[in-house]
């Protein structure tokens, strides 16, 4: 596929685009709403795993892997960049964790998390969504930006693998907020703008992403770390331990196993 006539626009603008593809991707998932009202947990399990190994995958092969070789040409210690970022991309999620308040998907109200709040379940449960969707803008937005330091074919072709996968693994995200609320008695419509609306942060993180990256160029490979990290974090804290509840813990370890092979693919293909 080529790619190359992308160089030409402004990093911003490409990061802008390919985040409001992420969104659209988490729109139609919500859509799903309209076909059905309740979701299978297997289904919803395998969806969950599989989110989870294309976010670990595009964390190594996208953000990491590029944060060290930019490193090593800078004549920087190449491994610095990677562990500080990485380790503060997981503490700033750990702190927007402790603050925004949140709900994980089948757990109860008195197991909210973040600031104590009488916000309403269905606020909390979007909410949970919408925190973890933030460090997918940023990686998105920081892998384009990259490009106005480093304007390479396989570099953009990585960003946009990145993109992709990151807009894949959101359509099971946008149909596992929707499709709850419906079944807590929410209009399909209704439910189906909480869901989309849990996206809206990605174009918003990606642009300003793209535009630190700009502005500050030698935070590079510090920022494609903490997008790194930020991402392990969600992956840890939220996607797996919602992945395997219940009995059939194989599919969603099958549907990560899936998840991070198609990233990989991606990655290795387009870049």
């Amino acid at each position: 596929m080529k790619l190359d006539f992308l160089l030409e626009y402004n990093p911003v603008l490409l990061a802008l685009f390919a985040t409001l593809f992420t969104w659209i991707v988490t729109a139609l998932g919500s859509s799903m709403v309209f076909f059905f009202k309740t979701i299978n947990k297997k289904i919803l399990n395998s969806m969950l795993g599989f989110a989870a190994g294309v976010m670990i995958a595009a964390s190594f092969w996208s953000l990491l892997k590029p944060a060290i070789e930019m490193a090593e040409e800078s004549g920087t210690l190449p491994w610095m960049p990677a562990l500080i970022g990485f380790l503060s991309g997981g503490a700033f999620l750990l702190l927007i964790d402790k603050l925004l308040p949140h709900l994980h998907m089948g757990l109860s109200i008195d197991k909210a998390e973040g600031v104590k709040t009488t916000w309403q379940r269905s606020v909390l449960l979007v909410l949970a969504i919408t925190l973890h969707n933030i460090p997918e803008g940023l990686a998105v937005g920081v892998a384009f930006g990259a490009l106005a330091n480093n304007p390479d074919a396989g570099m953009l072709a990585g960003a946009v693998a990145l993109a992709i996968g990151i807009g894949l693994q959101n359509f099971p995200e946008g149909a596992a907020v929707s499709i709850p609320l419906r079944r807590e008695g929410f209009s399909r419509l209704k439910a189906f703008n909480y869901g989309q609306l849990s996206g809206i942060v990605e174009p918003i993180a990606g642009v300003i992403g793209a535009y630190l990256v700009l502005t500050i160029t030698p935070l590079l490979p510090y920022a494609l770390s903490f997008a790194a990290g930020a991402m392990i974090f969600v992956v840890v804290e939220e996607l797996i331990p919602e992945s395997q509840t219940g009995n059939e813990t194989d599919l969603s370890t099958i549907g990560a196993m899936l998840g991070f092979a198609t990233m990989m693919l991606l990655d290795v293909a387009l870049g």
